[in-house]
């Protein structure tokens, strides 16, 4: 092996010695080459190889190649490239291929092979990768596709690419995306063809056999692929998404106004099928002839009659196909043009009354989702139309009274209403909704008694919390009683708040640390005080928190009243009790701290 591995580095010895000569590199930067390679030749060399040392080596020799790139910039030297970076880009795809066969399975090494041959215009090997991968890959379609418009856009060879998309619907034959980007293909080469066919006629050149069929010129290529693929997945979202891509062309209004037809026709009942054609009434353009509006008001006017021409569209939607996602499609549109934003005063109204409508309809065909409810309430919350906004929020409650984000909605909109009913509201909330599910509600319960000033309900409001919620879900509740205690009412308040809670388990470890902090803040700090919240702290936390006992004897070295002299039995007694990681983190932690390092 070892001569082997000599071998190759002498072979480095040509392009290193240019480097040299030309001044790109230094003679003893070209030693650390050296090194380098050496290193990483053996580690590709041994018996058993690991994927990660072929990485390792190809992104050093990709940085050594962008260094000389940097240099050569500098210096503006530009000759003797085929001495010095080709060997090396050679080297870097015989390591890729040995890599790519070792570890046939790995598409995101094929993936790096690929995008480095791209970059550094080695692009002659890339249709030998590709046949290689999708050999081994045939699976994914994903590949197919990126091949293929390898050979479209870098190669220019449309035959190429159509050859590869037609294998691909062999392996892939009810595969959408295939079908989408192979008709794009298509109607990309017939605007190509066109536009070649223009420049030859303003050039009066004669193109012979060049001549292109008239079919071929009008898309029809593209036709035969949509009547295919539209016969094989009967979909309208598929339908859509080919109609996307046939808008994209101007010469192709024909082949647009046949698949649009068709969509209406063969994906009558499908939501989605009148979702499309009503928002097409936003984007059609006017008549010949017809003179555009001028002014900001003849704008909002056009404006608000195309989305009129919208909800009409709508309004039949949800008669033929009465279903919730009809409904869903139909707020989307109504409460998309209602964040809109637009001058015209009438306009706003216009936009407004037509969500309320389409709302109140839905509602009282129980054909919305939960979620759109919350949306709505929301969007109007934050328009400050309290008003619809309440009335959003109490249809949602009554249909869905077991949902604690739908109640959570509606007590937003009571507190910004200002409304005189929000401890009724909190009250019916609690009693539909599980305890364990009420947390959100409390705290903003608590938030909102506390911003309107009312300290007595306030600690009603947590003291119920914390007596209400059980396990976990009462934690929170406690850290925001004592931060609230010491906010209202000082240290004194929150001592009397952290003692009447000390036994109430569980707690969280932030819980004491804020009490901690809380003393710290006073002018007299206790001591006393503070080994009492230390203790206790540990009592529930003793077992897993390393900090904690490392902040103890901190505090126990440099507080003026601690007691140095008990750092040793802290120590001992962190090493009994800790367990697992947490000793080694601790051990670690007291070593950095003694060298003066933490």
């Amino acid at each position: 092996m070892a001569e082997i591995i000599q071998e190759r580095v002498e072979d480095r010895l040509p392009e290193l010695q240019q480097l040299e000569r030309t001044g790109l590199f230094s003679q003893m930067e070209i030693r650390a080459i050296i090194r380098k390679a050496l290193e990483l030749e053996y580690r590709i060399q041994r018996r058993s190889l690991l994927k990660d040392d072929f990485i390792r080596y190809v992104q050093y020799e990709i940085h050594l190649l962008e260094l000389i790139e940097k240099r050569r910039t500098r210096v503006g030297y530009t000759f003797k490239k085929d001495e010095i970076e080709d060997p090396i880009i050679h080297r870097i795809q015989s390591v890729f291929r040995r890599a790519s066969i070792k570890w046939k399975d790995d598409v995101q090494l094929w993936l790096s092979f690929i995008a480095f041959c791209r970059k550094w215009a080695a692009k002659v090997h890339l249709s030998k990768i590709f046949s290689s991968l999708l050999a081994i890959h045939s699976n994914k379609p994903g590949l197919w596709i990126l091949a293929a418009k390898w050979e479209l856009e870098d190669c220019l060879s449309s035959e190429s690419a159509r050859q590869l998309f037609l294998r691909a619907l062999r392996f892939h034959p009810r595969c959408p995306k295939l079908y989408e980007e192979y008709f794009r293909m298509e109607l990309m080469h017939a605007e190509k063809l066109r536009k070649e066919k223009q420049e030859f006629e303003k050039a009066n050149m004669d193109v012979g056999s060049l001549e292109h069929a008239e079919e071929v010129l009008t898309g029809e290529l593209a036709r035969i692929i949509y009547k295919n693929a539209i016969s094989v997945i009967k979909s309208a979202k598929f339908h859509v998404s080919l109609l996307s891509v046939a808008q994209l062309f101007d010469f192709a209004k024909d082949l647009q106004r046949e698949i649009y037809n068709d969509l209406k026709a063969l994906h009558t009942d499908d939501p989605l099928t009148w979702d499309y054609v009503a928002r097409q009434e936003l984007v059609i353009q006017s008549q010949p002839g017809e003179e555009l509006p001028a002014t900001k008001q003849a704008k909002a006017k056009e404006v608000g009659r195309r989305e009129e021409r919208c909800c009409a569209v709508y309004e039949e939607a949800v008669k033929t196909v009465p279903t919730e996602a009809m409904w869903k499609c139909y707020m989307n549109f109504c409460m998309e043009r209602f964040t809109k934003k637009t001058s015209s005063r009438l306009l706003r109204k216009k936009r407004l009354e037509r969500t309320m409508a389409a709302f109140r309809k839905a509602h009282e065909l129980k054909l919305l989702p939960e979620l759109q409810y919350r949306q709505l309430s929301t969007l109007l919350l934050h328009r400050q139309l309290l008003k619809e906004s309440l009335e959003v929020a109490d249809a949602g409650v009554k249909l869905f009274r077991k949902s604690v984000e739908m109640w959570q909605v509606k007590l937003e909109a009571l507190i910004s209403s200002e409304s005189h009913e929000m401890a009724k509201g909190f009250d019916q909330a609690f009693a539909y909704l599980k305890p364990q599910m009420c947390l959100p509600l409390w705290l903003t319960w608590a938030q909102w008694s506390e911003d309107a000033g009312k300290q007595e309900e306030t600690e009603g409001i947590y003291k119920r919390a914390i007596f209400r919620l059980s396990g976990a879900d009462s934690v929170p509740v406690k850290e925001k009683y004592l931060n609230w205690a010491y906010r209202s009412g000082g240290y004194k308040k929150a001592r009397d708040v952290f003692k009447s809670l000390q036994e109430n388990r569980p707690f969280s470890v932030d819980f004491f640390r804020k009490m901690i902090q809380f003393e710290k803040e006073q002018e007299s700090c206790k001591m006393e005080n503070l080994r009492e919240y230390y203790e206790r702290a540990l009592r529930e936390f003793g077992t897993d928190d390393s900090d904690l006992w490392m902040d103890y004897i901190k505090e126990e070295l440099n507080h003026p009243l601690g007691r140095p002299e008990n750092c040793g039995q802290l120590y001992w007694r962190a090493m009994k009790m800790l367990q697992g990681e947490a000793v080694e983190q601790f051990m670690a932690k007291n070593a950095l701290h003694q060298a003066g390092r933490l």
